[in-house]
């Protein structure tokens, strides 16, 4: 990966490319606690072989974190204090971090885990509170943030699941991100003919295919990620592993939602 060493720290650190790696792209998702050994490692070389200057990696939680979740009934609406569920959620998700990051320092990439859990929290009204300040940091000095969907302190309930693209949202705001990327399994959004839809610019453009966000998982569907994604101040690209090296290489791919 085209970078500096992290000891030559920059002056200023330039906007970020967010990128988040699906659940469904890294783990075998019908498998509980499977990686996709294919899959996982075709990404990471091509996040190894990229030009991008600054990077934060964002990965699903796939059959680690939902296979755990829907275990124990927590979503992002439903809590639990139980807190040795809440600890076998938050560790299959460490479990696959460590995965994750350790592929990508083998590729030498300079990854270094962030793990949600231990920095934010939602308060009452389940609004999210997600310092920035240590992957910024990492960032600054040059190395890779890798954070995952986990669950977190949420006050009322216990605890609650945040999802891997309400991170992508909260770091894309708060590090005033470059481009957006969310590799999922399949190309880009489509349309009622299960076509790729090119270019989003509003909700309309989508709707009729899309509906309104019919929960598939723990954490939501692809209209979900379509109204959320159309609220950043970045463009989104929404595309398959394929387009994976494409996007790294500042080309549009799949779906580009703009808001």
């Amino acid at each position: 990966m085209g970078r500096s060493d992290p000891s030559d720290s920059p002056d200023a650190t330039p906007s970020p490319v967010v990128l988040k790696l699906g659940g469904s792209v890294v783990t075998e998702k019908e498998s509980p606690e499977t990686l996709d050994e294919d899959a996982l490692d075709a990404a990471v070389a091509a996040v190894a072989d990229a030009e991008v200057e600054s990077l934060v990696v964002v990965h699903g939680g796939g059959s680690f974190g939902h296979h755990n979740a829907e275990k124990h009934g927590v979503s992002s609406a439903a809590g639990t204090r139980d807190a040795r569920g809440i600890y076998e959620i938050h560790d299959a998700m460490r479990r696959l971090n460590d995965a994750v990051v350790g592929r990508l320092q083998d590729a030498g990439v300079p990854a270094l885990p962030v793990h949600p859990l231990s920095v934010g929290a939602r308060d009452g009204d389940a609004a999210l509170s997600f310092p920035l300040d240590s992957t910024a940091a990492m960032l600054g000095e040059g190395f890779v943030p890798v954070l995952h969907g986990d669950v977190l302190a949420h006050a009322g309930e216990g605890a609650t699941v945040v999802s891997g693209d309400e991170l992508v949202t909260r770091l894309a705001r708060g590090l005033s991100a470059d481009r957006v990327g969310l590799c999922s399994t399949v190309p880009g959004v489509y349309d009622e003919n299960e076509e790729v839809i090119p270019e989003i610019t509003a909700f309309s453009d989508a709707a009729d295919a899309l509906g309104e966000s019919d929960a598939t998982d723990v954490t939501g569907g692809m209209a979900a990620k379509v109204h959320a994604l159309l609220e950043l101040g970045a463009p989104a690209h929404v595309f398959g592993p394929d387009s994976l090296s494409a996007f790294l290489a500042g080309e549009d791919a799949g779906t580009v939602i703009r808001g």
